[in-house]
């Protein structure tokens, strides 16, 4: 089944096999691995050319020069400098999970290199790094092969080359802590590399080397501290608000101005009639206000305020006195857009969307069934709200253009920008700096084209800021959902068919609409983004599964991906409906669900990623059951419940195996749901840093939490209800519950950990505010005013 992360591997598959195509004109197209020492240091690449690779294969050019002289791509891994240091370069974005430690951990895990002599370096997005892309819960699982092979052949070329330099036998020899040893002796790889090195490994001999038995590893797994943590606690750490061009770079293109957005009315379709800033002129340091012309067509209606510093630009903003034409957008709001969800689910066709699972039809099961159980469920309209709002630094340079900012997909940015100032490709490079929080909405560069317009209008560097408010007004929302489900239980009460509907904007229509996928044969394509979860690990007989464009959310906003995505609507539908079920047949929740995961069929899992496929949910299901005293749950005291939920994170091809069970107490009076306590069982198969798996668990847990109970907005007259912190309020530190949270001990390959804990919450609230006062919420977020109406209708 091809997903988005199929298609995009299938992408990078393509970009290969382009440069396969170019180099076999030369009558080789081999691909494999070089290591050689260039410029002080050892450098490895994979993916090297197919001429560049024979070169140093057949002695007709070394692999040093062939590394010199650039004949490489796409990407290269590491490097190690004679003193030893080993520099790894950190394709991904930082935004608070660790990454670069938990990739720099997968290349020393194989390489035997000493961990105090690790540093990583942020790479800017040079074509030679491939398709740069954050998100999805993929780093650590897709460069878990590629980064480990990298070590591995990086520490076979340093054995064979210490163990000439000692003259001894490479068979005598092991690599431990930076170090070749043999016996008494023993040469640093620092020594080793400045005395030289030339290798090159073919694909072949690359694809035949062994990663270390799960028994031998000595970094993976361990706890050791976050290599980002003292910049960011010291003051060291450059985000992208923070980030000023260095004063010879200014000498060259001149001073940075500094610009705020002048945000329309709506999205899409306005276009500005007049402005009188007479009364920004009054302050000190303002320049003008240019109405930015966007080919691209991101700025539709846009002006951007210039002046001397940020300040001063957002102060005359304020005094602008401008008049737009409003576009169609402006009309579309919330209602309208939930009332064409309940259209499209209601009777869900292939002229709106397709389907993700088709195992038959299960309408005549229904219509059969001893018993039907009908639910829909709804989510709002929820906004990224990062604690960095959206900002970009441009400026050209002899033609070349460079964007300074936080982002999660720098391939994307540097295409967009590349559009808007109608530019050759090639011509725009993104320069990576910390993200202060990304949950998705950096996967789109689109707040880094005005800035780029800006600074292409008035021949100078411009830094962009948005503030608050003008953040919200531009965010890429999680689109409102709306999703039916039907299921038919036999006399017995087993589940014999279900049949699911969902219906929401889809953000890869919105995006790249190249990657949609068709998910089964003749279903149709989809964006995996709108539905994945639905295609859960229950056996509930004869299925179906349908996902729906909802366009009229497109014609209101941009939807976008925000942590989980797809999962934060479905799985709050799918577990509270098996709930619903379980109480159908008169059974526990928790049984029940063990019943329906019985590892057989399309649910039996595939190695190496899900081996052991609904066993390994069963697993966690009965661990989180014995932790949390789901046995004594009848025995709480009044008006408290405990609900449990289950999760495999964002994809069906990837799945991190979730349980949770929360405990609520429900206040009668006011509607409001005290979240005592969640126990939450993981497996994520091996942990690369078990304290960053600790951390992304714990903080996804808790803005499910936060989503669950609070978060959430409308859309009306052009954008969000509420624009700032004062309306639009997350989960607050007295809020937190007690959290019960363990992993399982796995060497199975790595997953992903950044959405799993986030989708498995807010059902898991529900199903306890039913036990324990009876009643069932179907709408997200939960707000006390719809519990208290539940209740006076029980």
């Amino acid at each position: 089944m091809a997903r988005f992360d199929d298609k995009l591997a299938a992408h990078q598959r393509e970009l290969a096999a382009a440069h396969k195509t170019s180099s076999s004109r030369g009558g080789i197209t081999r691909r494999g691995f070089l290591i050689g020492s260039v410029a002080g240091s050892t450098m490895l690449a994979f993916g090297v050319s197919g001429a560049a690779l024979a070169a140093g294969a057949d002695g007709k050019g070394s692999a040093s020069e062939t590394l010199s002289a650039g004949a490489f791509e796409p990407t290269m891994w590491y490097a190690i400098a004679t003193d030893g240091t080993v520099t790894v370069h950190i394709t991904k974005s930082e935004m608070g999970q660790h990454v670069a430690t938990s990739l720099a951990r997968l290349v020393v895990e194989e390489l035997e290199a000493d961990w105090d002599s690790v540093k990583v370096d942020y790479v800017d997005s040079a074509p030679k790094w491939g398709y740069m892309i954050t998100g999805g819960s993929w780093s650590v699982h897709q460069s878990y092969q590629p980064l480990s092979q990298a070590g591995a052949a990086g520490r076979i070329a340093l054995i064979e080359a210490g163990a000439r330099q000692m003259g001894v036998a490479v068979e005598s020899c092991k690599a431990r802590k930076g170090r070749v040893i043999s016996g008494d002796q023993s040469l640093g790889y620092g020594e080793i590399v400045a005395a030289g090195l030339e290798r090159s490994f073919s694909e072949e001999e690359l694809a035949a080397i062994e990663l270390k038995p799960a028994s031998e590893r000595r970094v993976l797994g361990t706890k050791g501290n976050a290599l980002d943590v003292p910049p960011k606690t010291n003051g060291q750490a450059v985000y992208g608000i923070d980030y000023t061009l260095p004063a010879e770079i200014e000498a060259r293109v001149g001073k940075t101005l500094h610009a705020r957005p002048v945000m329309p009315p709506s999205r899409f379709g306005c276009k500005v009639t007049a402005v009188d800033d007479s009364e920004a002129r009054k302050v000190i340091g303002y320049r003008q206000t240019i109405e930015l012309k966007d080919p691209s067509g991101i700025c539709q209606g846009w002006l951007a305020v210039i002046a001397d510093n940020f300040s001063a630009a957002m102060r005359a903003t304020d005094l602008l006195k401008v008049e737009w034409s409003k576009g169609d957008s402006y009309q579309v709001d919330e209602t309208a857009i939930q009332a064409e969800g309940q259209r499209l689910v209601s009777s869900p066709s292939r002229d709106n969307g397709s389907l993700l699972v088709d195992q038959g039809d299960p309408a005549p099961l229904l219509e059969n069934a001893a018993t039907t159980v009908e639910s829909t469920f709804t989510t709002s309209s929820v906004l990224h709200f990062t604690l960095e709002p959206a900002n970009a630094l441009a400026y050209e340079e002899d033609g070349h253009w460079h964007i300074h900012c936080g982002n999660q997909q720098q391939s994307l940015l540097t295409s967009l920008v590349t559009k808007a100032l109608e530019l050759e490709e090639g011509k725009v490079t993104h320069h990576q700096l910390y993200l202060g929080g990304g949950f998705g909405r950096r996967l789109h560069g689109d707040y880094a084209v005005p800035a780029a317009l800006a600074a292409k209008a008035v021949g100078r560097p411009v830094k962009m800021i948005f503030t608050r408010p003008d953040d919200s007004r531009f965010d890429c929302v999680r689109s409102p959902s709306v999703q039916r489900l039907r299921s038919g239980l036999d006399a017995e009460g087993r589940v014999v068919a279900s049949e699911h509907a969902a219906a929401a904007g889809w953000p890869t229509a919105a995006l790249i609409p190249a990657f949609l996928a068709e998910a089964v044969e003749g279903g149709g394509k989809l964006d995996s983004f709108s539905i994945s979860g639905a295609d859960h690990w229950y056996n509930v007989g004869t299925q179906r599964v349908w996902a729906q464009q909802n366009k009229v959310a497109h014609e209101a906003f941009v939807p976008g991906y925000l942590r989980s995505v797809a999962p934060g609507w479905t799985l709050w539908a799918v577990e509270q409906h098996i709930d619903e079920l379980a109480l159908a047949a008169s059974q526990d929740p928790a049984e029940f669900r063990l019943a329906l995961l019985d590892a057989e069929g399309r649910n039996a899992g595939k190695a190496p990623v899900s081996t052991g496929g609904a066993d390994r949910l069963r697993n966690v299901l009965t661990r989180v059951m014995e932790k949390s005293g789901w046995s004594e749950r009848d025995s709480l005291p009044a008006d408290t419940g405990m609900g449990v939920a289950l999760s495999f994170g964002q994809e069906r091809s990837m799945p991190t195996w979730v349980a949770c069970v929360a405990q609520v107490k429900v206040d009668r009076g006011t509607g409001e749901v005290k979240l005592e306590k969640l126990t939450s069982v993981v497996d994520a198969g091996t942990l690369a840093h078990p304290d960053g798996a600790m951390a992304q668990l714990e903080g996804s847990l808790l803005w499910g939490v936060s989503m669950a109970l609070h978060e959430g907005t409308e859309y009306r007259e052009g954008g969000p209800v509420a624009q700032n912190l004062g309306a639009y309020q997350p989960l607050r530190m007295h809020q937190v519950p007690q959290m019960d949270l363990e992993f399982v001990d796995s060497t199975e390959m790595p997953v992903g950990l950044g959405e799993p804990g986030t989708t498995v919450v807010a059902p898991a609230i529900a199903n306890a505010i039913h036990h324990a006062v009876g009643v069932r919420l179907r709408d997200l977020p939960m707000r006390p005013a719809a519990l208290k109406a539940a209740l006076s209708e029980a």
